[in-house]
């Protein structure tokens, strides 16, 4: 009997592995890859002092990982448009909310260990599942490799659950729809650098989103204009702003 059908049939995690091939398409081959990538900070154990067993060291792989395929799609995409354009559409494509979608439609949730007393705090929700997606990334990462990755990446999930053209032609600034909504609803909106957590790189811009008093984003990127960017995305997901629009 192959590996895979023990897996599939006689393991003692039979069940786990049934979900996750009916969700993904394959039979993951280390299971704890999986589990840690599902698994959220607020459940996670410590396993060294400021370390917990969460999905976060995943998250940050994944999040590589998947730039480089998004990357190279639409270099290939698109031969005759700049950098500017490539980066937008890449941005357009990895944005928290478009990965909270993709979660949603693969049906990440079924998987997400997090503390049920999250779902009365929405801010703390709003890239829960985002998060998981890069982590799962890197999850098949390590347990596939590269080019099994990139083929999963594009044949399970942007070739039918991303239309690039439409995303093409659609407005995704997160910074102009949140001062948009704020004017609207007669808000005060302001972006503020914060000083990094202990012995994250100087090289990193931290800057909050505060609406009406209260902080709502908080992004971290190399330059600052980034780092309000995620900020932006972050705080339009906490305001609900995006159901909205």
């Amino acid at each position: 009997m192959s590996i895979r059908l023990y897996k599939l049939y006689l393991s003692s995690n039979r069940a786990y592995y049934k979900k996750l091939k009916n969700i993904l398409g394959f039979v993951p081959g280390n299971l704890k890859l999986y589990h840690m990538a599902f698994r959220h900070k607020s459940v996670a154990k410590p396993i060294k002092e400021g370390v917990k067993n969460s999905n976060e060291r995943l998250e940050f792989l994944g999040d590589a990982v998947l730039g480089s395929v998004v990357a190279e799609l639409l270099f290939k995409l698109y031969p005759y448009k700049d950098e500017g354009f490539l980066t937008e559409m890449r941005s357009k494509i990895v944005s928290r909310s478009n990965l909270n979608l993709l979660s949603r439609k693969l049906g990440f949730e079924k998987l997400i260990q997090y503390d049920s007393r999250m779902i009365s705090y929405p801010s703390k929700q709003g890239s829960l599942l985002g998060d998981a997606f890069e982590a799962l990334i890197g999850a098949v990462y390590l347990d596939k490799g590269y080019q099994f990755t990139r083929e999963f990446l594009l044949t399970r999930i942007i070739k039918p659950h991303v239309d690039i053209h439409t995303l093409e032609n659609t407005e995704t600034n997160f910074k102009s729809r949140l001062i948009e909504w704020c004017q609207h609803e007669g808000k005060e909106v302001s972006f503020v650098q914060v000083d990094n957590p202990e012995g994250e790189s100087a090289k990193m811009f931290s800057v909050q989103v505060v609406v009406a008093g209260e902080v709502c984003g908080l992004g971290r990127d190399f330059s600052k204009k980034s780092a309000e960017k995620i900020a932006a995305e972050k705080a339009c997901e906490f305001l609900r702003i995006l159901e909205t629009v």
